[in-house]
Parts: structure tokens; C-alpha cells; sequence
């Protein structure tokens, strides 16, 4: 016998405009209504097979479930936000979807909100989405001001700092560690025999610090003189034009530029063509992120890749293993480190 329709079963029902429940969704699809809830709100206790099936009967039939009614019943939300400076510029992008990807096969919804590179931003988002109750918290950082971070505490939910280490960890950590990034960019450089290294970075404490990184380092091999233009957020490529200007202005022009971001970087190679400098012969230009089209500006830039996507899976699975009960609720930390890049652009 062939198994009813959407409209079929509203008619069953004795209302045309009768919405569809778990009930008529597990007839359809031939299964148990608990099976139905379970491939819903908790995939975990089904199998895939079985999971896929209830999901397209869903779609087949047009029905919306019940999320709020899953989430009472079970004190879970499946929702899990993500909080990041800007959804302006692809350098979160890689680590951002393989979060979200990982998170939405696993039955989980993300929520991003961008939080404009301010603690007190933060904050604001923090209290209005601890409301939601969601699962777990994503935090793009380590730098939160005093009452979020009591906040966070109090929630009793996973949270994870992701893009930096810190001894202060809320919970888990997930990231690298940007003073060794301007370690690496000092020692790699001044091997290959550069002198003056300068800096281009916007006002972003974790930018400053891989700044700071650099500086210190260089301090080692008994360089002491590095130019440094810090601009204000966000970073464009006007913004990196600007710092070349002003590096020009400078008694004694800089042999390599580290900038804070690839669309710094991008920025500084439009301005050095217009001045008709050739890179990287009379200026070397290095980025840091290394989003997708790096790799394609003239000349390639060199960059510091933080190996997004692995960071983002890293932050996922934590998360899900939290979840699961399986992971060690003490406060943990993961480096999933970074990688020096060598293009044209040096």
C-alpha cells in the first residue's frame, strides 16, 4: 500500500491546514516516532543510515520541527555560537566553516556574531546569547573584560578560545601563539640576510603581539631600529597603502614590510606598483592568514598560514567531544601551530 502524502494525512487528520507532527513523520517513514525525535534532537543515538532516512521523509513532507520542544525535552539547545571579530574579511572564513560544517553534521546549529574586535562588544553578545542556552561558546581569542569571562564561568557550558594561547585559558584553547609567529618571521628573514624589517599592522591586540614578537626577536641578532605603523581598524587595502606612504617618509626605507594581515599586504604591492617599486628587489612583502587569494595577487605573496581549517575541525571536535561526556572537563589546550609560506612577494 502506498504510503500517504502531506496532504493526505492532513486530511486524515479531519484539517486541511492541520501541521504535520513526529507522528506522521515516523508513519511515512516507516520507523518509530521516538527513532523520528532521536535522528532530530540527538542524531547520536542513531545510526547514519537511519538518520538520512527520517531527514529526507522531513524534507519530503515538508515538515518543520519542533527545536524548542527537542531542547526542553532534553535540556539541550543543539546551538552553538560562534563570536568573531568581523565577517568582513576571509581570514576567519576557513576556520569559521570548518566549524560550522563539522558542528552541522554532527546535528548542531552555529550562530555567529561578530564582535567588531571589542571586549566590551563581546560582552553585550555574551549576555543576549547566554539567554538562548546555547550547547557551547566559540570566542575568537583570550582577551574578554572581567564580566564575561565571570559570566562565562557561571554558564556551565564548553567554551572554547580559539587563534591564541594564553595562561589564562576560560576552559579550552584552541589556537597558536602570536609572539613565536614573529619569532619564526625574524629568525627565517634575518638568515636570508634582510636588515631592515619594518612593520605595517592594525590596532589589534594579537596583531601587536606577533609586532612585539618580531621586535624582541630581532633585538637577539642586535637589530634595534624597526619601523612600526600602527593604523586603525578594519584592515583594507587602503589601510596598508597608508603604511607604506608612511614607511616611505621614513630616514631609511625598510627592506622587508611584515604586515598584519594578507589585505595589508594586498594593499602595500598596489601602492609599491604605483610608486613603481619592484617586489620583492627593492621591497619584500610578507602577509600573515593566508586566505585564498594569496596565493593569486603579482607577485604571490608570502604569508604565515595558522592552518584555519585544522583549527577550525580542532575547535568542532572538542566541542563534540565535551558534549559526549567523552572529553576531560579540566581546562585543555591544543597549538595547532603555523607554517612560513615563501612566494614571490620575498
Amino acid at each position: 500500500m502506498a504510503k500517504k502524502s502531506k496532504r493526505e494525512i492532513a486530511a486524515a487528520n479531519g484539517n486541511s491546514e492541520s501541521p504535520l507532527t513526529v507522528a506522521d513523520v515516523a508513519l511515512k517513514a516507516g520507523v518509530s516516532p521516538i527513532t523520528v525525535s532521536r535522528a532530530l534532537h540527538r542524531p547520536e543515538l542513531v545510526s547514519d543510515a537511519t538518520r538520512q532516512h527520517v531527514l529526507e521523509t522531513v524534507r519530503e513532507l515538508g515538515y518543520v520541527p519542533n527545536l524548542l520542544a527537542g531542547s526542553l525535552a532534553s535540556s539541550k539547545s543543539r546551538l552553538v555560537a560562534i563570536l568573531l571579530p568581523t565577517i568582513g574579511t576571509s581570514i576567519f572564513a576557513g576556520a569559521v566553516q570548518a566549524i560550522m560544517d563539522r558542528l552541522t553534521e554532527a546535528g548542531y546549529q552555529s550562530l555567529l556574531g561578530p564582535t567588531g574586535y571589542s571586549p566590551e562588544k563581546e560582552e553585550v553578545l555574551l549576555e543576549a546569547i547566554l539567554g538562548r542556552r546555547p550547547d557551547g561558546i566559540v570566542l575568537t581569542g583570550t582577551l574578554h573584560t572581567e564580566a564575561s569571562r565571570n559570566r562565562l564561568a557561571s554558564a556551565g557550558i564548553p567554551v572554547v578560545e580559539a587563534w591564541d594561547l594564553s595562561d589564562t585559558a576560560l576552559d579550552i584553547q584552541v589556537g597558536f601563539s602570536h609572539e613565536k609567529v614573529g619569532a619564526l618571521v625574524a629568525d627565517h628573514f634575518f638568515a636570508k640576510g634582510y636588515l631592515r624589517f619594518s612593520v605595517i599592522s592594525v590596532d589589534d591586540p594579537r596583531a601587536i603581539r606577533r609586532c612585539n614578537g618580531l621586535i624582541e626577536r630581532l633585538k637577539q641578532h642586535d637589530l634595534h631600529d624597526v619601523p612600526v605603523e600602527i593604523l586603525p581598524l578594519p584592515a583594507t587595502w587602503e589601510v596598508g597603502r597608508e603604511g607604506l606612504k608612511r614607511l616611505q617618509l621614513r630616514a631609511s626605507p625598510p627592506e622587508l614590510i611584515f604586515c598584519s594581515s594578507d589585505t595589508l599586504a594586498f594593499g602595500v604591492l598596489a601602492e609599491a606598483a604605483s610608486q613603481g617599486l619592484r617586489v620583492p628587489q627593492d621591497i619584500a612583502v610578507l602577509g600573515f592568514g593566508d586566505i585564498t587569494n594569496a596565493k593569486f595577487a603579482h607577485p604571490a605573496l608570502s604569508t604565515v598560514s595558522v592552518n584555519a581549517v585544522t583549527m577550525g575541525r580542532e575547535v568542532a571536535e572538542a566541542l563534540l567531544r565535551r558534549f559526549a561526556g567523552d572529553g576531560d572537563s579540566s581546562v585543555s589546550q591544543m597549538d595547532t601551530g603555523f607554517e612560513l609560506i615563501e612566494r614571490a612577494s620575498t
